[in-house]
């Protein structure tokens, strides 16, 4: 039985939730969702449970890279949310908009409506912003709660009076007028709780008689007529089906599965689908190009004064004091964000905003037979990486099967200038960490270590153990150029009926986490699909 609405959304995720619900908010229009995934997981709620669902299959892609030259021939873990909320549900939970200077680079590269004024409104509309700034830059009652956590005194304290030493303010809000500093990490935490989309955007909506969830269901391919996407096909438990769209449909499925749900419709470059056997419906060379994401070195520090991390802490009675603390007060290592404190510095004099970016979590993991878990020894991590890398890989389909993961191509450190400041990040966070502020904590270094000084012998220690911060973008970029996917305004190129609305359509990266600009791309779509509409 095909049943039809008005707007079909597929990807119920950090953008696909707030399409969804900012659609259905008119009685009149009718509106389908597809997940992929189940509706959530317990761990979903608590903060910290990301570490419990990152190699869980039930909720997560587990997606992994091609071995490449610049990860030492190694896979990489690439983690997607595969629930409803999405990566949202999955995520480190760090609220960081971007700079001013990533949307006005946007608009510059032929995207009129996406400089900084144009989204400063729908970042302020989705967010209920309860640390203070300035109200010119923050929202107060939108569906999100973003807030500031407390610092862990006094090694987070230290940390920013080390970064005073060497040169780096504390910024106190870097989602407000500047980005740069040192400050705690805003996240998308409130009472406890994770404040994914699913939890502040769909729950409310669902009650909505106009909106149709659907968890289990893999999208297999758009159904087009001629240069038009009137549907979509389906499968939920192994049953196919067909649901039509009489006014759009939006892919939100995210910087992977949106290519790839296109190629599979037939959409993309003409050789490489007919090689799979797949129709040439519209050809359109961007599909899966432009990926990027940063890519990441951990440096690794041991912590020797007794107390101060999680790793002394968190561990046998430290747990069930922290589940206690948890319980009672929502506060503590059950309720932490990913990385607690963030630096946004210059490799260099001269730069109008910062490129760089330092992120420091309380503790060392180390890899176990059922996922990470705390380190016997007491430390601390520090990831450092270029916020907007040049580097650019791609994403294709192998075989014409939508159960088949794609190709997953990063190509990092290609671009030279990467290379470059992925060695400026990790010799600013040994400056930082270094500090005199840092010696009553009695920090060593333990990766890469000391005896690794030069230029090269940093890169190749990068090469064996990097990773990404899973930040995968623009896989279906917006422009107006050859190989741009869609317009300005989210349609796809040479397809009526049809949008993209997620972090797949960035031109470039933005500089930090990628979660609240893709809620953001979700506000945007929504209004300018009503527009079209009225």
């Amino acid at each position: 039985m095909v049943q039809t609405y008005d707007y079909i959304v597929v990807g119920a995720g950090s953008a696909g939730a707030v399409v969804a619900n900012r659609l259905s908010a008119n009685p009149v229009n009718r509106v389908l969702l597809l997940e992929a995934g189940p509706p959530g997981s317990p761990w979903t709620h608590i903060p910290v449970g990301y570490a419990r669902m990152i190699a869980n299959p039930a909720v997560n892609w587990l997606y992994a890279s091609e071995p490449e030259a610049a990860t030492g021939g190694r896979r990489l873990p690439v983690p997607r949310g595969r629930m409803l909320g999405g990566s949202s549900s999955l995520n480190g939970l760090a609220f960081v908009r971007g700079q001013a200077q990533d949307f006005d680079t946007w608009a510059q590269m032929g995207n009129p409506g996406w400089s900084y004024a144009d989204v400063l409104p729908f970042f302020k509309r989705m967010e209920r912003y309860e640390g203070g700034g300035d109200d010119r830059f923050r929202g107060r009652d939108g569906p999100l709660r973003v807030t500031n956590p407390r610092p862990c005194e006094p090694l987070h304290a230290a940390l920013i009076a080390a970064a005073g030493e060497v040169g780096i303010p504390h910024n106190p809000d870097y989602n407000g007028a500047t980005q740069d500093g040192i400050a705690m990490s805003q996240a998308t935490i409130a009472a406890g709780r994770r404040m994914s989309t699913a939890a502040c955007y769909l729950a409310p909506a669902r009650r909505r008689p106009n909106l149709h969830v659907e968890t289990g269901a893999l999208a297999e391919a758009l159904l087009l007529e001629g240069a038009r996407c009137v549907g979509v096909r389906y499968s939920v438990g192994g049953a196919v089906r067909e649901a039509r769209a009489g006014r759009e449909v939006v892919v939100s499925a995210g910087s992977i599965n949106a290519p790839q749900l296109l190629e599979l419709s037939g959409i993309g470059q003409p050789d490489r689908l007919r090689d799979l056997g797949i129709e040439v419906r519209h050809a359109l060379p961007g599909v899966g190009e432009n990926l990027r994401d940063h890519y990441a070195p951990r440096t690794r520090w041991a912590v020797g004064a007794p107390g101060h991390t999680y790793n002394d802490t968190g561990r046998g009675i430290g747990l069930a004091r922290q589940a206690l603390r948890f319980a009672l007060r929502r506060e503590g290592m059950l309720a932490m964000v990913g990385a607690p404190l963030r630096a946004f510095l210059r490799s260099r004099e001269g730069l109008e905003a910062p490129d760089l970016l330092l992120g420091w979590v309380p503790m060392l993991m180390e890899t176990g037979p059922r996922g990470p878990r705390l380190s016997r020894q007491s430390g601390m991590t520090c990831y450092a990486h270029p916020m907007r890398p040049e580097s650019r890989g791609h994403i294709h389909i192998t075989v014409a099967d939508p159960r088949r993961p794609p190709e997953i191509r990063f190509n990092f450190l290609s671009s030279p200038v990467d290379a470059e400041l992925t060695v400026r990040a990790v010799r600013l966070a040994r400056r930082i960490m270094t500090a005199p502020a840092m010696a009553r904590l009695q920090v060593a270094e333990i990766a890469p270590g000391e005896a690794c000084a030069g230029d090269d012998e940093i890169l190749d220690w990068v090469r064996r153990t990097a990773e990404t911060t899973y930040h995968p973008v623009g896989t279906c970029r917006m422009g107006a150029d050859p190989m741009a996917v869609v317009d300005a305004r989210l349609r796809v190129h040479g397809i009526a009926g049809l949008r993209v609305a997620d972090a797949s359509v960035m031109p470039t990266l933005t500089s930090g986490n990628t979660n609240a600009p893709s809620m953001m791309i979700g506000e945007k779509a929504a209004d300018m699909i009503l527009a079209d509409a009225a």
